[in-house]
Formats: structure tokens, C-alpha cells, sequence
């Protein structure tokens, strides 16, 4: 018989049946809360304090105080991928605002919600070509930085989501949003990055994009490997006409874009420069000093 997943939740560790929030908590009712997605490879979790900076930061942007400090939450999750027995995973970290009422004002909320789950998941890194992906130049446009803040990870995720229905009904896999200005901003759950005439250009934080840690971690990994990197605007144009198109994220990892609003990018495949980052990322997700190991505490009581 298949063991149940452990789910943490408000300070208890429970059966992933009975993993249950309250109808008036407020991350349901009006999406108020944050959240990180995180990877662990090979019994390493990947990038973790950067993700828990994150998550911190973008609670105390929203005035969400979060009852654990760095080192616990940290602890936490860590516990919760033992309870499991998972190496490999893919590891949803949530705080809401917490049961209130049915208004919208945020003091009705007394404690906030925690909750992290950690599933197996296999990594699409490796050896084997790599997926392609068909996407569309969405009609949806990214929030503007004048309405919200980017650099926040927020539970709403429907601009996201209508442009990922878009997608769907095209027969895409996937779409890229523009900014209020017409500039391409980013996936509906990744980062864009596009290699003209051998470099590697990105969106620039200013373009409504999240501050993406698999992003951060791939323009480094770029730099190291003697590529140059730019951060500027991209015109729908540049994005079509480039050489190579990749997407990245936590969950996504690497993922080419061999076509763009039916339009073939380069080859329609994985390009030189895709495949070389690939394969230097595989390598990289399971260095020591890129991870924090899941089962060198084991001892610690959380």
C-alpha cells in the first residue's frame, strides 16, 4: 500500500487527505498570500535561501508577517521532504493571510496560514533532447508595475492563468506576455530569454517581470561560461526573428520555444546555446555549494 503524502500545516504535520484550509481564508477568498516553488535534486534542495528570502520579502511587502523566522521555515521545509523521503522534488511553500471574514480588510485576519507540500518529481534535465515548446504572443497584457509589484510572488496568478487558456485554445503550449508598453515581459510561469547574433538578451527587471531565481541563476551561469548577457526591452519582433527562445523557472527548469505565433524560431529546436546551458545546468542543480542538503539534520526537531 502507497504511503500518503505528509503535508506541514500550521505547525502539524498531516495526511495530504486531510490537508484542508478554511473557506474564509483569505488567500482563498481574495488570493492574499505568497508563495515560492522550490526543486530538490539528488537529496539537495536547490537555491533554498534565496527562496526563502524571496518569500519573506514579498510577505513583508504585503505587510504579512510570518510567525517563523528564516531559520525555522527553513527547518521546516527540510522536515517535511524527510517525512516524505523524497530526493528528488518539487516543493510548494504558501502563507496566507489567515481566516478572517468576508470583507476584504486584511485585520479581520488574526493568524496566518502555512502550508508546504513536497511531491516526487522527475527532472526533464539530462542528457535527451531537450522539450519544445509552441507558444503564442498572448493578447494578454502583464499587470503594469503602476498597478502591482512584480518583485512579489503573490497567490494571484489569473493574469497568468487567462493567458495560458489563450494558449490552449490556439493549440500552444504555452504564451509569452507583453507589458503595458508593448515589450516582451515574460511566460506565464517562466522567464524569457532570447540569443540573437550570439548573445543572450533577457526582458529587464522594469518589464513586469517576476525577479526570477532560476533567471538570476542562469544569467550567472551565462557569465561563467564567456557568454555576454544583456538585460534590456525586446520587441515582439527581435523575439521572432531571434536565433534561439528559452523559458525558465524553478518548475519548467529549461525549455526551448521552436515557434512563435506558428513561426518557427531558428530551426524549430533546441538551439547551440540552449543545449550548452542544459547541459551546464544539470551539472550545476546537484553542486554542494548550489544546495542545501535535505538529510544532514536529520536529528534537528522541528
Amino acid at each position: 500500500m502507497e504511503t500518503e503524502l505528509q503535508v506541514y500545516l500550521n505547525g502539524e504535520y498531516v495526511p495530504k487527505s486531510k490537508a484542508t484550509v478554511s473557506v474564509f481564508d483569505h488567500g482563498v477568498l481574495y488570493g492574499d498570500g505568497v508563495f515560492e516553488g522550490i526543486r530538490a535534486y539528488s537529496g539537495s534542495v536547490f537555491q533554498l535561501d534565496p527562496h526563502v528570502d524571496r518569500l519573506f520579502a514579498s510577505a513583508n511587502y504585503i505587510q504579512l508577517k510570518i510567525p517563523l523566522d528564516k531559520d525555522k521555515f527553513t527547518r521546516v521545509i527540510l522536515e517535511t521532504l524527510r517525512r516524505n523521503k523524497l530526493k528528488d522534488a518539487y516543493i510548494r511553500v504558501v502563507v496566507t493571510r489567515g481566516i478572517g471574514d468576508l470583507g476584504v480588510n486584511p485585520e479581520s485576519c488574526r493568524e496566518p496560514t502555512i502550508f508546504v507540500i513536497a511531491e516526487p518529481v522527475s527532472s526533464a534535465l539530462g542528457p535527451k533532447e531537450p522539450k519544445v515548446l509552441r507558444v503564442i504572443i498572448s493578447s494578454i497584457r502583464r499587470d503594469s508595475v503602476d498597478a502591482t509589484t512584480h518583485e512579489v510572488k503573490s497567490l494571484n496568478y489569473l493574469n497568468s492563468i487567462l493567458a495560458r487558456l489563450e494558449a490552449a485554445n490556439a493549440g500552444a503550449d504555452d504564451a509569452i506576455m507583453l507589458d503595458s508598453r508593448g515589450f516582451v515581459s515574460e511566460g506565464t510561469a517562466t522567464n524569457v530569454f532570447a540569443v540573437i547574433d550570439g548573445v543572450v538578451y533577457t526582458p529587464r527587471t522594469s518589464s513586469a517581470i517576476l525577479h526570477g531565481i532560476t533567471r538570476a541563476r542562469i544569467i550567472r551561469l551565462c557569465r561563467e561560461l564567456g557568454l555576454k548577457v544583456v538585460e534590456r526591452e525586446i520587441t515582439p519582433f527581435e523575439l521572432v526573428s531571434a536565433n534561439e527562445v528559452f523559458m525558465v523557472g524553478t518548475k519548467s527548469e529549461i525549455l526551448a520555444v521552436g515557434s512563435v505565433n506558428g513561426r518557427l524560431v531558428g530551426a524549430g529546436r533546441a538551439g547551440t546555446t540552449t543545449k550548452l546551458l542544459l547541459q551546464e545546468f544539470t551539472k550545476l542543480v546537484t553542486r554542494k555549494e548550489e544546495g542545501t542538503p535535505i538529510y544532514a539534520e536529520e536529528s534537528l526537531e522541528v
